[in-house]
């Protein structure tokens, strides 16, 4: 599995090709490409290269998929006892990037079509209707001995004599 640390909107995030991401606001419309230069870390079939603080070479190459709001952040704001209150909403502007290509000193190391599907097959087909086996069930009622209902009476709730 091939994979890489890249930075971007001040954060650092793990891409991998074939899956999108939400990130930071990159002014850039939507079905367009965009390059992310800035890897800090790539590692294809075992092997790591670390960059000091960039690898050189590697680069990210992706899709923007659209554009975006976030989930709504209430900031609420009380001072007790004084009367003062300040509430306030905030949604981030956020970029869904569908990550195409890794790649190190021009060569691709992994793209979007290199990804395996890791589904299982559906092996739950329905059974032909000669194969059906009929299943039933029997309910078996055991009638409660003395001991049980003698139980049962004792712990049943005394009725209210006083009215």
């Amino acid at each position: 599995m091939t994979y890489a640390i890249v930075e971007t909107g001040g954060k650092q995030l793990r891409v991998e090709p074939g899956r999108f991401y939400d990130i930071e606001l990159l002014h850039v419309e939507p079905d367009q490409t965009v390059t992310l230069e800035s890897v800090l870390l790539v590692q294809h079939n075992g092997d790591v290269t670390i960059g000091q603080p960039f690898v050189e070479g590697a680069t990210v190459e992706g899709t923007v998929m659209r554009q975006l709001r976030g989930r709504k952040v209430i900031v609420y704001k009380m001072r007790p006892k004084k009367k003062t209150r300040k509430k306030r909403g905030h949604r981030q502007e956020i970029t869904r990037l569908m990550v195409d290509s890794i790649s190190l000193n021009g060569s691709v190391l992994a793209s979007k079509g290199d990804v395996i599907d890791e589904t299982p097959a559906d092996n739950t087909a329905p059974l032909a209707d000669e194969e059906a086996v009929e299943v039933s069930a029997e309910v078996v009622l055991d009638t409660p001995d003395q001991e049980t209902t003698e139980a049962i009476e004792n712990t049943a709730e005394p009725e209210d004599e006083s009215k």
